[in-house]
């Protein structure tokens, strides 16, 4: 372990069952962050806590849907009960539809990227911030929105970048209206990254590196490990003066 930034913290993070979400997750456990890591299906969670604890950290899954009022104030509770407060919250759950021009996209995945992207973020960041502000200390949230919407657009995401533009408004207001409250709000915004978000229809893994080395001023997708470093910055008292910041960490692909 390294600097244990977060000893004596808890945190939870959303769609904690792979991909960003997963390597936040370990990275927060890394620096002593008691991690519950949530999401709408148990097995990943569970190889999540799994790979926190073999590496001598603590965390809990919770099986939850961040597009359900409910769920997400059960969620919240559910850190507090377990850990005795929220000190850090990361809105990593998301999902992806396109891939094609804007008009053939159906009402149904519509509403699934809205549902997720927009009101699942809605929902969660008011319920840390309640509970945040409630508390003594205050705390962080870092949600994590794109570099498609907030600071470039592609073929075939022009509906998910319009959810990922939401997120970046929800942080920034968000964030004005509630420091004051003690409730310091960041997004990052993560440009393609070594998930499976990243892929094409049937692209191996070595095809997009090939893509990548012509498409990204870097030559190359960034690390979830890379991704997460940067949560971990913005939830840290280093970042103390850090409000409403994003965060892109796209390789220079958005410049």
């Amino acid at each position: 372990m390294s600097e244990h930034r977060f000893s004596g913290r808890s945190a939870l993070v959303t769609g904690g069952g792979s991909g960003i979400g997963r390597a936040v997750a370990l990275a927060l456990a890394a620096e002593g962050a008691r991690v519950v890591v949530a999401g709408r299906s148990r097995e990943p969670l569970d190889e999540t806590v799994a790979l926190v604890e073999k590496a001598g950290g603590t965390a809990v899954a919770r099986v939850a849907d961040v597009a359900s009022p409910a769920d997400v104030e059960g969620l919240v509770r559910a850190v507090v009960d377990e850990f005795g407060s929220l000190d850090v919250a990361v809105n990593n759950a998301g999902v992806f539809r396109g891939g094609r021009p804007f008009a053939e996209l159906s009402d149904e995945e519509w509403r699934a990227l809205v549902d997720t992207n927009v009101t699942g973020v809605f929902l969660a960041l008011r319920a840390e911030v309640r509970q945040m502000r409630a508390q003594q200390g205050g705390g962080a949230i870092v949600n994590v929105s794109s570099n498609l919407g907030p600071h470039r657009q592609a073929p075939g995401t022009t509906a998910y970048a319009a959810t990922k533009a939401a997120v970046s408004s929800l942080t920034r207001g968000a964030a004005l209206e509630h420091i004051g409250d003690g409730v310091r709000i960041n997004a990052v915004s993560p440009g393609p990254s070594d998930t499976a978000m990243s892929l094409r229809p049937g692209e191996s893994a070595a095809d997009r590196a090939a893509r990548m080395k012509e498409q990204s001023p870097l030559g190359r997708v960034s690390s979830t490990e890379e991704v997460a470093q940067a949560v971990l910055y913005l939830a840290s008292d280093a970042a103390a003066s850090v409000v409403g910041a994003d965060l892109v960490i796209d390789g220079g692909a958005a410049l």
